[in-house]
């Protein structure tokens, strides 16, 4: 699955392994700029120039800052490892002094560079470019490597204390938790560790699933606000897997914890009855049965984002998302307060992209801030030869795309008879969501629902002209930059009969 950036300024992935969106800004006072994102997952970077150096972004939060002679290094150690012809052009060194002219070109062309080197599936997954960023992350925020306390929150709030160093990686400081919770290496890959942001009323919003490229002490210190904190949470959502982590006692006890945590935070739908079941094994201790019973529960294994807007069914709606179970989910309010629910499958997603617009703003110190405006926006089939864009507007929307992004690796591995554990070790994709088999609860109809007297389809892509796999042809959607802009969703090329 991939994403690409009509401005050159985003990052693309390659089949199961995300990516890092790369843009350049070197603008001056309330100036805007639009990008498109694909990827892997398709973190929002962003290169602003100061001086000779280059601020590298991720989501609007400093990540390291690097000179262009450090990354001139960077794509020489490339070259070395990988050899020219894989290797992208790198802006070339000038003799005389840079014009403002020149130093908008270089900005522009590293962008680009880096665009490509993380869009590569070999190069951007690589642990030189990764251990590159980190050692400037760390470099940046000025943070010496020294062991370290680090405390890891579990659903239930719990708290877990590590010792790290604070030049560990992503995958060192999971494992270190594992380790301290006696979890088994075999289930380490289960679950995964997300940056999440606590409000005063105890919400939890999602920023996202750290990667590779960062270090998660720093990642988080960096902030400076004790909103922000590290959880423990599983990367997978396919009830399917429950099975293999409940078979471990510890297994057991983090999936209970998340299970309970999402029912407290009204992210799993309970009746009265069901709430007497479950209050009832609760007190049992009986943590299997009250797991299997939250599994047949409408929303079980779903993650909820905070309310935002939509274009659907009408322009400016408020809106709920959640995803889970190979779908967004939307509750939306009506501009005449009216309620509406429905689900858009991520198999009827043709393509999907992450675009935002980025303003600069000076303060009195005459430094530059930047404001992010986030927008996921896929292609829908509606019903049968009706595709209609679908636009959701959220400082999430790189979360939501990393969850559909997911969806569409385990339904892509399930289908080539992959290994789902091979798969989760590795850990370069999103969370995991289950299958429809899986399900107990059917999810509502679209909004805007299909004709039912619509005839039937062999194979869609018999039917739409416009569906290409390696390069969408074209779209109804006269907000399209072009059609080179999006990569198709793999998940939806065998959708037939049986999915309409």
């Amino acid at each position: 699955m991939k994403y690409q950036n009509a401005l050159q300024c985003a990052s693309n992935c390659s089949d199961n392994e995300y990516n890092s969106s790369f843009s350049c800004l070197l603008l001056p006072n309330q100036s805007i700029h639009n990008r498109l994102y694909r990827g892997r997952p398709p973190f929002l970077f962003s290169l602003s120039a100061q001086l000779e150096a280059y601020n590298i972004h991720v989501n609007g939060v400093l990540h390291c800052r690097v000179r262009y002679s450090q990354l001139l290094g960077l794509h020489e150690q490339i070259k070395k490892e990988h050899g020219n012809n894989l290797v992208p052009a790198f802006p070339p060194k000038k003799i005389f002094t840079l014009t403002p002219n020149d130093v908008e070109q270089r900005r522009e062309q590293l962008e680009k560079y880096m665009q490509a080197v993380r869009q590569d599936p070999m190069l951007g997954a690589s642990e030189m470019f990764n251990s590159f960023l980190r050692k400037a992350q760390q470099e940046t925020q000025q943070i010496p490597t020294e062991e370290v306390p680090l405390e890891i929150y579990l659903s239930n709030g719990q708290k877990v204390e590590v010792n790290i160093l604070t030049s560990d990686q992503t995958e060192d400081v999971l494992e270190a938790v594992a380790s301290k919770l006696d979890l088994p290496d075999e289930l380490v890959g289960y679950f995964s560790l997300f940056l999440v942001r606590e409000g005063v009323d105890g919400g939890l919003t999602f920023v996202r699933k750290l990667q590779e490229f960062e270090l998660p002490y720093v990642s988080v210190t960096s902030l400076r606000s004790s909103e922000f904190h590290i959880i423990l949470r599983k990367s997978y959502w396919d009830t399917a897997y429950d099975s293999d982590v409940m078979d471990n006692r510890v297994g057991l006890n983090l999936l209970y914890a998340q299970t309970v945590s999402d029912i407290d935070r009204g992210w799993i739908l309970v009746n009265k009855d069901q709430h007497r079941q479950l209050k009832s094994l609760q007190e049992k201790g009986s943590k299997k049965e009250f797991i299997r019973l939250g599994q047949t529960l409408k929303y079980f294994g779903y993650i909820k984002f905070d309310p935002c807007v939509t274009d659907f069914p009408e322009k400016g709606c408020h809106v709920i998302v959640s995803a889970g179970n190979n779908e967004l989910n939307f509750q939306v309010k009506l501009p005449n307060e009216q309620m509406k629910e429905g689900s858009f499958k991520v198999t009827r997603m043709r393509c999907w992209r992450v675009t935002s617009s980025v303003t600069l703003t000076s303060t009195p110190s005459n430094t530059f801030g930047m404001n992010w405006n986030l927008e996921l926006a896929f292609e829908y089939l509606m019903s049968k030869d009706r595709l209609q864009w679908v636009t959701i507007t959220s400082p999430q929307a790189i979360m939501m795309s990393i969850c559909l992004q997911s969806m569409v690796d385990e339904l892509m591995v399930k289908k080539s008879g992959g290994s789902i554990k091979k798969m989760l070790r590795k850990r370069h994709n999103g969370p995991l969501h289950r299958s429809e088999s899986q399900q107990a609860v059917k999810s509502p109809p679209l909004l805007d629902s299909p004709d039912p007297n619509r005839d039937q389809i062999v194979k869609l892509s018999t039917k739409l002209s416009s569906v290409s796999l390696r390069g969408i042809s074209a779209s109804n959607s006269a907000n399209d930059i072009s059609g080179n802009d999006f990569h198709g969703n793999y998940a939806f090329e065998g959708i037939g009969d049986d999915d309409l």
